[in-house]
């Protein structure tokens, strides 16, 4: 992208408020709630609904995650939307999580542990839901004060482990291997690596 058109596109994102991010960002679950209430996911409406909250989680994860090396390698700052974008990957996760609960399992915690115990891919996916809640829990600017910033930045390291865990339920949670979750274990394995030994060694550029 030429230098001043990638100027005026990074000033239109700091001209956007916040909130937009979360409005669009709850559109898919609206979309997929209302094919439920219309009888529109298909044969398997209760799958259909835990899978795309699933798969939202999991790209809004990745796109926070995605924030950096886009700032650095290409110059698109959304820093500012960082917090919403792994928010907004909470809870999707959560709501996967409720979905699945409450619909499968008839909100019984013995059926839900006994469940998870059972399915290794359930195991790793709760994994991944327990390692964001902290996240979620401490992304504010109180958490950032109380902890300080150099803890608070290696407590959120754990997201790149909820990313992993993640694409790693989605992998084994498939019959088959389609190329839909190589995909998403592929981008998954891309952001840790340039975290491990790309982000160090690339300076950032001025927005």
């Amino acid at each position: 992208m030429p230098a001043e058109r990638l100027k005026s596109f990074n000033a239109a994102l700091r001209r956007l408020p916040g909130f937009s991010v979360y409005i669009l960002g709850f559109c898919p679950a609206l979309w997929l709630f209302c094919l439920g209430l219309e009888d529109r996911l298909g044969p398997e409406p209760v799958r259909a609904l835990e899978h795309g909250l699933g798969l939202w989680a999991l790209r809004f994860l990745l796109a926070a995650l995605a924030v950096t090396p886009l700032r650095r390698l290409a110059r698109i700052d959304l820093l500012r939307f960082r917090r919403a974008l792994g928010l907004l990957a909470f809870y999707y996760a959560a709501l996967h999580v409720a979905a699945y609960a409450a619909i499968d399992m008839g909100l019984s915690f013995d059926a839900v542990m006994a469940d998870i115990a059972k399915r290794p891919y359930l195991t790793i996916g709760m994994a991944g839901f327990a390692l964001l809640t902290p996240l979620a829990l401490t992304s504010n600017d109180w958490s950032i004060r109380r902890m300080g910033a150099e803890a608070w930045r290696r407590l959120h390291r754990l997201a790149y482990v909820a990313a992993l865990a993640g694409a790693a339920h989605f992998l084994l949670a498939v019959k088959s291997l389609p190329a839909e979750p190589a995909i998403y274990a592929a981008v998954t394995g891309l952001l840790l690596f340039y975290r491990l030994f790309g982000g160090r060694r690339i300076a950032p550029r001025a927005p």
